[in-house]
């Protein structure tokens, strides 16, 4: 009897596997374009093509925004059988040799999954609409993201890609430059309000006029660093300006800076000061009382760029350095461009503070 069960389960578990062809993420099963009546209709796909199509251009958005990613399908000819519908969207890898699972949706049914779970939901305002509504964009939503539409057998993806409202700083930590291993930079962008830039958000950085001398980790583990002007010490005066490149480099033996990326405020930059300045620890006390926090490096990198923060006063920063944003240049106030200065990480003395308060 033992041996007669072992081989009906055996003979059953064959038949389940050959009635699923391939796998694609969710299996299909006898619910898969039925009819009204629960039957299951034979669909047959000779000459006809199922076309699923997304933006062509990049959908901007920000930290705290929503954002729709449209995505819209059909087929070749047109078909009026009804049918129902499988929808999947991923977030991929530039590489694309790798894909995180965000949606999957069957019929009127769906489920998000990871930190997309609760902001991640279907958008479909019209027939043939498969558009994935994002709420409360995060940093690391930025990237390339798959449409894939399954239709029977049919099955057909297209991509299109969601780009912050960011700014790219570089950043080296208190114990100076070239000491930070791959992981340690991802750790202190995280630290400082912000991730780890990817090389688009690099390059994007360059064209608006980034010029940093110092190589960097970008997300994919590769180091860069971005000229605008030539000069002997970064690269040479004949080479043209763009991003030189160290190229792939071993994540751990290998240190360097790194350069982080940050988007929009969820909240508020602000600078304290004292009648005699203050300590660093005096400096996180004042923004405690002041119902805030010590800012981070990202904060005020995106308060000056974002809100257009001016203060020619050096502040204590969350990271213990000490620095100040300037959006109009003027005597007595650093460099004739605008930027954040920085006096490093003194060991001593008294400076204000930038605190930093969500709304």
């Amino acid at each position: 009897m033992l041996l007669l069960s072992l081989l009906l389960k055996a003979a059953l578990l064959q038949l389940v596997n050959s009635y699923h062809p391939f796998y694609n993420g969710f299996y299909y099963n006898h619910v898969m374009n039925d009819d009204d009546n629960g039957h299951e209709k034979v669909i047959d796909f000779n000459g006809v093509r199922l076309v699923v199509e997304t933006s062509k251009d990049p959908i901007y958005s920000f930290s705290g925004a929503n954002v729709t990613l449209p995505c819209h399908y059909h087929h070749e000819p047109e078909s009026e059988a009804k049918r129902k519908i499988r929808i999947k969207w991923s977030k991929l890898r530039d590489d694309y040799t790798k894909e995180q699972d965000v949606l999957v949706a069957i019929g009127k049914t769906y489920m998000a999954f990871g930190d997309f779970r609760g902001r991640a939901h279907l958008h479909r305002s019209g027939q043939r609409e498969a558009s994935l509504l994002i709420s409360d964009v995060r940093l690391q939503d930025d990237g390339k993201y798959r449409c894939e539409v399954i239709d029977g057998l049919e099955d057909a993806s297209d991509v299109v890609e969601l780009r912050l409202r960011g700014i790219v700083f570089p950043y080296q930590p208190p114990r100076g430059q070239y000491s930070l291993n791959f992981h340690e930079a991802e750790r202190v962008c995280q630290e400082q309000g912000a991730l780890i830039a990817t090389f688009h958000q690099l390059f994007q950085a360059w064209s608006e006029g980034l010029d940093w001398c110092n190589a960097g980790w970008l997300a994919d583990g590769t180091v860069h660093y971005p000229i605008r002007l030539p000069r002997k010490p970064c690269g040479g005066v004949h080479l043209a300006p763009g991003i030189r490149s160290y190229g792939p480099r071993h994540r751990h033996l290998h240190r360097f800076d790194v350069f982080c990326f940050s988007s929009t405020l969820r909240g508020e930059v602000f600078y304290l000061e004292h009648p005699i300045r203050m300590t660093l620890e005096e400096a996180k006390q004042a923004c405690q009382d002041a119902g805030a926090e010590i800012a981070k490096v990202g904060h005020l990198y995106s308060a000056w760029k974002f809100h257009g923060l001016d203060r020619c006063d050096a502040g204590w920063l969350a990271d213990g350095s000490v620095r100040y944003p300037i959006a109009k240049p003027r005597a007595n106030c650093g460099p004739a461009e605008p930027g954040v200065r920085s006096f490093g990480f003194p060991s001593k003395g008294r400076f204000g503070v930038f605190c930093y308060k969500e709304r």
